[in-house]
């Protein structure tokens, strides 16, 4: 009695060429070197690959016996020079050709012979006359040929695998856009500012809300969160800076001085100064304590919508709408450098938290920095197209932007490599336009990350741990032209 007939599954039929493509990949991730990881040379193996590479190439051509070889070198090389102009000889380095112990010593010559064929008028071939040019070995000289061209290894590096991202949390609570976000040091709660005038605090565990602060009359567009008081600072679109003490919950200190509204806040790693930058294309350095302005930085010729600090110079880094970086000197309140390599608006700005690099964001291109002389490294390997408002990296080396368009791309830090992307969902009750991002920020572990968004709502990520390299495969390949980067 014939047994069960199992079901097999359908095959995808493959043409020879896509099947030799992947044979051919598969022998060249065999063999040929890693990315950016580069054999020791050695010079017998190199010298044995050329001899073999000569041979496949010029075997047809060589003369096995040597008396031949003069005769023709002595009769024929006027006549070549006749037809085919002065020769130049052509080094072929091999054991055969070059000055070898195992051949004593001696130099010999190689015929090399272009074949002409001349065309009757019956369409058969009527004649043939051949070349002959006198060659000596030389093992020193570089070739263009294509046969023997050794094959260069990418210099890109390769990227580090990562886990893609969910969202796992909705926080609703707001009235109006989240514009600005602010992470308190020990990571137990977050703050953020909105377009319907207030500050909320939420538990970074739970995501309950625990504080509302009310006190801007615009919406609030910066805020900062001190590792060394009890202090937040907030600025918005009422030209208003803010110091609220956390443990009476109540604005103590404003920063007067602002012409216009403020857009980017940022505190000092390690000195009592605050840094706002605004519409009036300039960023100030104020005193928290006496709230007296320090510095000015002007020199912009637009808004400044993005500033971040660090501990050295340049201490102060500020990105504005007229697309240029400054790098600026806080001891003279001048300028360090200017950095002139995007086409438009520099909304969005991201220092690596352990590296000295920060990456810069506008709607043409995300391109990445060494720090301090703000060298160019490269630009991202893929485009994102939409005016981008929010940036953030974690010690992982995840790189993250937000549009305009409610997409969220993550990066790999080291290589540029996109490696997710994701669209956020609008939530009920707001329109299909309104899934704009407007700043987003990883916790202090990194684990977490949070956006805020143009949907009212906040929205929590996390990493998914049951994915791995092969339930998620990297689809990574170098840029051709290097040289745009």
């Amino acid at each position: 009695m014939p047994g069960p007939t199992v079901a097999m599954e359908p095959v995808e039929p493959q043409s020879l060429k896509k099947l030799s493509f992947k044979s051919l990949k598969r022998a060249l991730d065999l063999f040929s070197p890693l990315h950016a990881q580069f054999p020791p040379p050695d010079p017998d193996s190199k010298r044995i690959r050329m001899s073999q590479k000569f041979n496949a190439e010029y075997g047809g051509i060589k003369s096995t016996s040597s008396q031949p070889l003069t005769h023709a070198k002595s009769g024929s090389q006027d006549q070549a020079q006749e037809r085919f102009g002065p020769s130049n000889a052509l080094a072929l380095p091999g054991p055969e050709n070059s000055k070898d112990p195992r051949n004593g010593g001696a130099q010999t010559d190689l015929i090399v012979g272009p074949t002409v064929q001349t065309k009757g008028l019956d369409g058969g071939l009527s004649g043939k006359s051949s070349a002959i040019v006198s060659v000596s070995g030389s093992s020193e000289r570089n070739f263009s040929t294509s046969a023997i061209m050794e094959r260069i290894p990418s210099r890109w590096p390769r990227p580090v695998w990562h886990a893609p991202w969910k969202n796992y949390r909705v926080i609703s609570g707001h009235l109006g856009w989240v514009r600005s976000i602010a992470f308190d040091p020990s990571n137990m709660w977050f703050c953020t500012g909105s377009a319907d005038r207030t500050i909320k605090i939420w538990d970074v565990g739970t995501g309950r809300l625990k504080l509302t602060l009310t006190g801007h009359i615009e919406q609030v567009r910066g805020l900062a969160v001190s590792n060394k008081h009890t202090y937040m600072f907030s600025a918005g679109d009422d030209k208003q800076v803010k110091c609220w003490d956390l443990e009476q919950n109540k604005v103590i200190r404003s920063y007067h001085g602002h012409l216009s509204g403020v857009y980017c806040l940022a505190l000092h790693p390690t000195i009592d100064i605050l840094l706002t930058g605004g519409r009036d294309s300039v960023c100030r350095v104020w005193d928290i304590r006496s709230k007296m302005q320090i510095h000015a930085l002007s020199g912009h010729e637009n808004t400044v919508c993005s500033v971040f600090t660090r501990p050295t110079d340049p201490q102060v880094i500020t990105g504005s709408h007229d697309t240029t970086i400054k790098f600026w000197d806080l001891r003279y309140g001048k300028t360090m450098v200017t950095l002139t390599h995007h086409k438009k608006s520099v909304r969005a700005m991201a220092l690596h938290p352990t590296e000295n690099c920060f990456a810069s964001a506008s709607a043409d291109n995300i391109k990445k920095f060494n720090l301090p002389k703000g060298e160019f490294v490269h630009n991202m390997l893929s485009q994102q197209k939409t005016i981008i408002n929010a940036m953030a990296v974690n010690e992982d080396g995840v790189m993250v932007t937000g549009g305009d368009n409610g997409s969220l791309w993550f990066w790999d830090w080291k290589s540029g490599h996109n490696f997710q992307q994701s669209q956020t969902i609008v939530q009920p009750g707001s329109l299909d336009s309104e899934a704009g991002i407007y700043a987003s920020s990883y916790d202090v572990t990194g684990t977490r990350l949070i956006t805020c968004e143009a949907d009212k709502t906040i929205k929590m990520w996390k990493e998914d741990e049951n994915a791995t390299p092969e339930t998620h495969p990297l689809h990574f390949r170098p840029p051709k032209d290097i040289r745009r980067f």
